[in-house]
C-alpha cells in the first residue's frame, strides 16, 4: 500500500521525499528540498521521527512527507481533506481523507462488480450504468477500462482501481448517493423536505416524472391512511390547553360523537390536492436555483442541497400557502358549517379578506430551514454512519436501514421546527371578529408560555410523532410499487 501510495505523491508532489533503509543515500534524500529563503514560506514537514531511545546505529524504515504549499498539491484532495481549514494538508488530514475516501472506492468496486469475482469488465461497466440511467456502448466501456487497465486483461481488479482513483476526490459518489435518495420516498404530511435529485439521464428521458408520479401516489396514500392522527393534531394544537386537556383516546372519542367516522378525514382531500402543485414547483425550483448557484457537481454537497431545498421549499410553499390554510380550517370545522373546499375558501374570502389565506406564513416559512436542516443533516450522519461501520461488501443499505434513517430524520426535524408550526397552525385557525386586536407570532408565543409554559408549544406532539412510522413505511411500498408500474427501474 506504501509502495502505491509513494509512486501517487511522486507523481504529484516534485517535493515529497522517501526515507528507507540505510543504503547511503538518506541525507541526499533528506536534502532534496531546498531550505526557505528570507522571507519565503517554508514547506510543511511531516512525518514519524525516529526514536532517539534506540541505537542510532539501527536505521528503521520511515517515511517522510515534505508536502509544500496548497497550490502543489491536487486543489480537490487539499479541499476534501483539510478539516481545519488553514490551507495545509497535514499527515494525520492526509491519512483520514486516504483512510475515508478508500473505503468509498471500495464501496463503488463492489457495486460495480456484479459478478463478484473481484474484476470489472467493459459488460459490468455498462450494466453498472444502465442501472444509473446512462447508456453507453461497449466500445466506451472498453475505453474507459483502458485507462486504468495496467496488465492488458482490459478488466480491472481492485488495486488498479484504488491505484488510479486513490488521489483523485470524488465528492459525490453518484452510486452510494443514488441508493440513499429518500424525499420523494418518505413523506409524513410535512411539506419541507429537500427535493430529490436527477441524473441528466433522467431529465432528458423524462424518467424524472414518473418519479415525481410515484412519489405523489405514495405521499395521497400515505396521508390518507393517516389523516385522523393528522387532524387529532390539528385539534390539539388549536384547542387543547391546560383547562382542556384533550388525550388521544378523548380526541378520537369528541370527532366522532361530532361527525361520525367521516369525520376523522377531514381535511384530507385539499391536504392530498396541494402535493401535486407543491412538487412540480419544488423541484423547478430546485433546479433553478442549482444553475444560479453555478455549480459543476451534478450531485449537490450538503450545505448546496440545503440552501437549495430551502429557497426551493419557500417559493413552493408560498405558491400554495393559501391551499394550507384551507386544510386547516377543513380539518377545524364543525359538521354542516361548509359544503365543500370552495364554500370554505368563499365563506373565508368574503368574511375575512384575501389576508386571512396568508395567516401564519411568516412562522411557516421560519420553519423551514430548522426542519429542512436537521432532517437533512441527521439523514447525513445516519447515513455515514452506517458507511462507516457497515459497509462492507455493498453500498446498498437496504429496505430497514432507509426506513430507520428516513424516520428518525424526520423526527429530529419535526421536533425542532414544531412550536413554529404549532403557532402557524393556530395563526391560521383565527377567524376574525370586529374589534377583536389581530394576534401575531410574537404577540402568541409570549401568550402561550404564559397560560401554558414551554410545553404548550408542543401541544399534538404526540399524534404527530404517532403518524411518521407508519407513513414512512407505507410511503415507500406504495412507491416502490408505483415505480415498478411506471416502468422505472429501481437503484
Amino acid at each position: 500500500m506504501l509502495q502505491n501510495l509513494w509512486r501517487f505523491l511522486s507523481s504529484f508532489l516534485p517535493g515529497a521525499t522517501c526515507q528507507g533503509p540505510a543504503d547511503g543515500k538518506d541525507d541526499e534524500a533528506r536534502n532534496t528540498t531546498p531550505l526557505p529563503g528570507p522571507g519565503e514560506k517554508g514547506p510543511k514537514v511531516l512525518g514519524k521521527p525516529q526514536d532517539r531511545g534506540t541505537d542510532p546505529n539501527e536505521r528503521r524504515p520511515t517515511i517522510l512527507l515534505v508536502v509544500g504549499p496548497a497550490e502543489h498539491f491536487p486543489k480537490k484532495i487539499v479541499k476534501a481533506g483539510d478539516k481545519d481549514l488553514d490551507g495545509q494538508l497535514d499527515f494525520e488530514e492526509f491519512v483520514h481523507y486516504l483512510q475515508d475516501h478508500e473505503k468509498k472506492l471500495r464501496l463503488v468496486f463492489k457495486s460495480l462488480d456484479k459478478k463478484n469475482d473481484g474484476r470489472i469488465d467493459a459488460q459490468e461497466i455498462v450494466q453498472s450504468l444502465r442501472d444509473l440511467g446512462v447508456k453507453i456502448s461497449e466500445q466506451q466501456a472498453e475505453k474507459i477500462l483502458k485507462s486504468m487497465d495496467k496488465n492488458g486483461t482490459m478488466t480491472i481488479d481492485w488495486n488498479e482501481w484504488r491505484d488510479y482513483h486513490l488521489l483523485h476526490p470524488v465528492e459525490n459518489i453518484p452510486e452510494i448517493i443514488l441508493y440513499w435518495k429518500h424525499s420523494t420516498i418518505f413523506d409524513v404530511g410535512e411539506n419541507l423536505t429537500v427535493p430529490d435529485e436527477f441524473t441528466v439521464e433522467e431529465r432528458q428521458t423524462g424518467m424524472w416524472w414518473r418519479h415525481l408520479v410515484a412519489g405523489g401516489g405514495a405521499g395521497a396514500v400515505s396521508r390518507t391512511c393517516t389523516a385522523p392522527l393528522d387532524r387529532l393534531k390539528v385539534l390539539m394544537q388549536v384547542h387543547a390547553s391546560r383547562s382542556n386537556n384533550m388525550c388521544i383516546i378523548g380526541g378520537f372519542t369528541q370527532m366522532i360523537r361530532e361527525g361520525g367516522t367521516r369525520s376523522l378525514w377531514r381535511g384530507n382531500g385539499i391536504n392530498v390536492l396541494k402535493i401535486a402543485p407543491e412538487s412540480a414547483i419544488k423541484f423547478m425550483a430546485y433546479e433553478q436555483i442549482k444553475r444560479f448557484i453555478g455549480t459543476d457537481q451534478e450531485m449537490l454537497r450538503i450545505h448546496e442541497r440545503l440552501l437549495a431545498g430551502s429557497l426551493a421549499g419557500a417559493i413552493a410553499q408560498s405558491s400554495i400557502y393559501p391551499m394550507e390554510v384551507l386544510k386547516t380550517r377543513m380539518a377545524l370545522r364543525k359538521t354542516g358549517q361548509y359544503s365543500g373546499m370552495l364554500d370554505c375558501a368563499k365563506n373565508i374570502l368574503s368574511k375575512e379578506g384575501m389576508a386571512a389565506f396568508y395567516k401564519g406564513y411568516i412562522p411557516n416559512m421560519l420553519g423551514i430551514i430548522p426542519y429542512a436542516g436537521i432532517d437533512l443533516a441527521v439523514y447525513e450522519t445516519l447515513k455515514n454512519a452506517w458507511l462507516q461501520r457497515y459497509a462492507v461488501n455493498s453500498a446498498d443499505p437496504g429496505v430497514f436501514v432507509l426506513l430507520a434513517c428516513g424516520t428518525i430524520s424526520s423526527t429530529c426535524g419535526q421536533l425542532a421546527s414544531y412550536p413554529l408550526a404549532l403557532v402557524r397552525t393556530r395563526m391560521q385557525a383565527q377567524a376574525s371578529v370586529e374589534g377583536a386586536p389581530e394576534v401575531t407570532m410574537r404577540g402568541l408565543f409570549k401568550h402561550i408560555l404564559k397560560t401554558e409554559g414551554a410545553f404548550g408549544l408542543y401541544r399534538g406532539l404526540a399524534p404527530n410523532f404517532m403518524k411518521v412510522i407508519p407513513a414512512v413505511s407505507i410511503s415507500y411500498v406504495v412507491y416502490e410499487n408505483l415505480k415498478m408500474t411506471l416502468g422505472v427501474q429501481s437503484r
